[in-house]
């Protein structure tokens, strides 16, 4: 049993020692922060739906950042500008550790990722820089960090692709226009 116990304890030390700080990839916290994305001004539309994908970059430094984990869709409707919360391991940051960690977003007609779409000139947008103490740490680890200070941002740039609800009403209400012209 006393084996057991030290061989136990030699383990969590072993992964205490390789854990990853962890955030919670969040633009919304009840209660803390509510930063929804932006289209074209901080005044415009909400990024919504697969049309806008958004990812989280983070590192040690502000020149060490690096995205993380995969490119998430905006959610759509009333939770349009959001995105699913989502809990991310930065490699390159310990667990309890500070990392800078800022969330990039981008049109995907104009790329898959954030730097394709950035070459291709097309709409890009990105939060502040954010320095964030990381979870994981401790036994039992920490939760993940919020992005505390986090704020709105618009995703500018490129042509920006309207809605296809939008253009079918401007549609619709052309045909209105001409149906009552002619009468």
């Amino acid at each position: 049993m006393k084996k057991a116990l030290v061989i136990l304890s030699s383990l969590l030390v072993a992964v205490g020692a390789f854990a990853q700080g962890q955030v919670n990839f969040a633009n919304r916290v009840v209660g803390s922060y509510d930063a929804p994305v932006f289209v074209g001004s901080l005044t415009g539309a909400r990024a919504d739906g697969p049309a806008y994908m958004a990812q989280i970059y983070a590192g040690p430094s502000a020149s060490a950042l690096a995205a993380i984990g995969s490119p998430v869709p905006f959610r759509t409707g009333a939770a349009a500008g959001y995105v699913t919360s989502s809990t991310v391991s930065i490699p390159t940051v310990a667990a309890g550790a500070v990392a800078q960690v800022q969330i990039r977003a981008w049109a995907t007609a104009a790329g898959a990722t954030y730097e394709s779409a950035l070459a291709a000139n097309g709409a890009t947008g990105q939060s502040a820089i954010l320095a964030i103490t990381t979870g994981g740490a401790g036994v039992p680890p920490s939760l993940p960090a919020n992005l505390d200070g986090l704020t709105s941002f618009a995703i500018t740039g490129g042509a920006v692709v309207p809605e296809p609800s939008i253009l079918a009403l401007g549609a619709l209400g052309g045909l209105a226009f001409l149906i009552r012209r002619r009468k």
